[in-house]
């Protein structure tokens, strides 16, 4: 916080200078003040930004453009971490970008950008977008708003100036300059980034209603770097949380991911209770919870979340499928059973039934990809047979792909149910994968030994084919 607070003394330094006279200009025709941070005067070094991101910025310029390192870039930047991607912002259009990038794809319909190539890295390059309101003839090419004011196509271009009022978050709309190493504030993010606030830019119901992903925008910026959110920018959300349901379940998908498995998700989920997100996004999750907040389904919900957070910060891999099949064995086991009563049918083939069930009702809402949804069916389907473990069953068991996947679902269940029957299974697969071949199969000798373990297991009568059988005998 100590580099934020060096920014904020030279940011009020350098409005003295740059603040248009307001003695004679009413405030409402008053653009917000401009802060220039030269190169001596900042923290942020050529060093710390990507090579290829610098490249498409001194192209750009070299061409005539302007080109400015723009959003969560110069945020971390400024806060002395290392950002995940670096965005550019420009003057060229999305066609220019093209004739001027050989290794350039122009990306989106609803906002064009240009991806720019450097093999497994992405440089996005957006121009500077202007206030569509401005535009005296509509083209439904560049610029579309819904009856419900919800932007649906946004490609109106404007000056840098319209740019910064136009981004969501007055702390992602700092931009770096490469020609003169400066940074520019035009909506006072300096000052919001060094109190820790997260304010939206505009009026807030206007932004949300233009695209209601923002509200989940402002919950992942407060939960990851720990801000509050200002007042203004809370107060609408519950009340607009519902238009998520207009969003399309594709887009809230990529969206949840960067809500929950982004390594903050412990703090994420708090959040979206408390200002009514989670129900549109999981509706199905959402019905089961109760009003002390200690049911199985929260409490699994809790851990698989932190569980989640901690393998992120020590650089382990996650499976978006382990995360959804956690939340969703409880709706699964209570659709089973009601299905399993409804039809009389087996328990196993009601199970699967209630797979297709759940996971169709869960895509609803946000559209699962069927390469993760296959994954689910796994490890949900592994968690009956799991206490299957006599004879070779055990070894088979472990030799499927998804056998660990299902496995650490098992100690989720046992840490959050009190079940002894669960638990002892839990630690008996625990110790076994432990152990070596010869005390492996001591364990399953043990195991089948014990009369309690044990299930009946009657073999089907052998029919003898027609023609083949003795004949009987007339008498």
């Amino acid at each position: 916080m100590l580099r934020c607070t060096i920014f904020t003394r030279v940011a009020n330094f350098c409005r003295k200078i740059l603040t248009r006279d307001e003695e004679n200009t009413s405030a409402e025709n008053v653009p917000p003040p401009i802060t220039i941070i030269p190169r001596d005067q900042h923290t942020i070094s050529r060093r710390d930004i990507s090579d290829n991101a610098l490249k498409v910025l001194h192209r750009l310029n070299k061409s005539g453009f302007e080109a400015y390192l723009v959003g969560g870039g110069v945020r971390d930047l400024l806060l002395g971490k290392k950002p995940k991607d670096f965005d550019i912002t420009t003057n060229a259009t999305p066609e220019q970008m093209r004739k001027l990038f050989r290794n350039c794809r122009l990306v989106g319909r609803r906002f064009r950008l240009a991806h720019v190539m450097f093999g497994p890295e992405v440089i996005e390059v957006a121009t500077f977008r202007g206030h569509h309101e401005q535009e005296e003839t509509v083209d439904h090419n560049t610029s579309q708003q819904g009856q419900n004011g919800m932007l649906i196509r946004d490609n109106t271009f404007g000056s840098i100036e319209d740019d910064a009022q136009r981004r969501d978050l007055t702390i992602n709309s700092l931009y770096y300059s490469a020609a003169d190493f400066t940074v520019r504030d035009y909506v006072n993010g300096l000052s919001d980034l060094e109190q820790g606030i997260v304010r939206l830019i505009g009026h807030p119901e206007t932004r949300y209603r233009e695209d209601p992903v923002r509200m989940l925008r402002v919950i992942r910026f407060s939960a990851k770097l720990g801000m509050q959110i200002a007042p203004e920018t809370a107060a609408p959300i519950p009340e607009l949380a519902e238009l998520l349901k207009n969003i399309p379940p594709a887009r809230l998908f990529e969206e949840t991911l960067k809500l929950l498995q982004s390594g903050y998700g412990e703090q994420t989920y708090p959040l979206l209770r408390k200002y009514q997100l989670f129900e549109p996004l999981f509706p199905l999750i959402h019905q089961y919870f109760t009003e002390g907040g200690d049911s199985p389904m929260e409490r699994i919900l809790v851990q698989v979340l932190k569980n989640t957070d901690h393998r992120l910060h020590n650089d382990l891999r996650v499976n978006p499928a382990f995360l959804f099949s956690a939340m969703y064995w409880y709706p699964l086991q209570e659709k089973a059973q009601q299905i399993a009563q409804e039809s009389g049918l087996p328990f196993f083939e009601a199970f699967s039934l209630a797979m297709n069930d759940t996971l169709d009702e869960a895509c609803r809402a946000i559209a699962i990809p069927k390469r993760f949804t296959t994954m689910v069916r796994d490890i949900w389907t592994l968690q009956l047979r799991i206490s299957r473990r006599h004879g070779k069953r055990a070894w088979k068991l472990m030799e499927h792909p998804k056998f660990r996947a299902a496995y650490d679902l098992l100690v989720l269940r046992a840490s959050v149910e009190s079940s002894a029957e669960l638990t002892r299974l839990s630690e008996w697969w625990t110790e076994f994968q432990a152990k070596n071949a010869n005390e492996q199969a001591t364990m399953l000798q043990e195991l089948g030994s014990d009369p309690a373990q044990r299930r009946r297991y009657t073999r089907p009568r052998k029919r003898t084919p027609k023609g083949n059988g003795p004949r009987r005998q007339e008498g």
